[in-house]
């Protein structure tokens, strides 16, 4: 393996890297928007416009619904939704639009055994953490069965971004209970998630494994797929996309992201219309 690339989104030269790539893919929470939450008006019209140059794809360890509420209902008829492919739960499940509605193309679920497991392990090294909070100190629940991937979010799934944002800065706590669970389910992948979450799903089944998929779908080479992302660092979900070979784009808020797509588009658009 080669070394690993990463490039900040303001030091990219977007007129080269438009000849580089054919397919983009993105993370969604702190990249297309803030967590949790709907993008902005100028981010959905922005990416909408990305989807008519460039097939698009969003990979985030969030279910299906988020991105139902964070994205289509943003975008609605705006994009072209034959180029936009989601990916839930980190590539987990993939859907793509059938020309009226968004179907399920795969899932790959964890047994009923693994998700036990799973729970069972967060929930014993979160309490012995002192990261299980009492209920007053959530916003929702804390754990989540997403089929495909077990997620335990220490302030609840609906904690404000405020609060996500100053639990753990410098990510010690996160990683700290992944590493504890992942010494017990030696047979999944246990991963520090978004501001306050782990992830636990099928072995092997990462960013990097929704890079390998995307390639295959669109059949591009991953060296020619640039990914956006707020979490790039080693221990980051989004580091295994440069890891696989894409072209990896480090943001650091949505600001960023819409920034960054703006340039691409303005590449992009000169060459569509050639």
């Amino acid at each position: 393996m080669g070394d690993v690339m990463i490039h900040r989104w303001d030091e990219v030269d977007y007129d080269r890297l438009g000849g580089l790539i054919d397919a983009v893919g993105f993370d969604l929470d702190t990249t297309l928007a803030k967590s949790k939450t709907p993008m902005t008006r100028d981010m959905a019209d922005a990416f909408a416009e990305l989807t008519h140059h460039i097939p698009c794809a969003v990979v985030s360890g969030g279910k299906y619904h988020l991105f139902t509420n964070q994205i289509l209902a943003m975008i609605g008829d705006k994009a072209n939704r034959r180029n936009l492919h989601l990916m839930p739960t980190s590539g987990t499940r993939y859907y793509a639009w059938n020309g009226s509605a968004w179907q399920c193309r795969y899932a790959h679920d964890l047994s009923p055994e693994d998700r036990d497991a799973a729970i069972a392990s967060l929930t014993r090294h979160a309490k012995e953490q002192g990261l299980w909070l009492p209920d007053d100190r959530i916003w929702g629940d804390r754990l989540e069965d997403r089929g495909s991937q077990i997620t335990f979010s220490a302030l609840g799934q609906l904690a404000p971004v405020a609060a996500k944002e100053a639990w753990d800065p410098d990510r010690a706590k996160k990683n700290r209970l992944a590493a504890a669970v992942a010494a017990d389910l030696p047979q999944l992948t246990v991963r520090s998630g978004g501001s306050t979450s782990v992830d636990v799903v099928a072995k092997g089944i990462d960013k990097a494994y929704a890079m390998h998929q995307l390639s295959t779908i669109l059949n591009v080479p991953i060296g020619r797929i640039a990914f956006i992302g707020d979490r790039m660092d080693p221990d980051g979900n989004d580091y295994p996309t440069a890891v696989a070979g894409a072209y990896a784009i480090r943001v650091t808020c949505p600001d960023d992201t819409l920034e960054a797509i703006r340039r691409l588009t303005a590449v992009l658009s000169l060459t569509t219309a050639e």
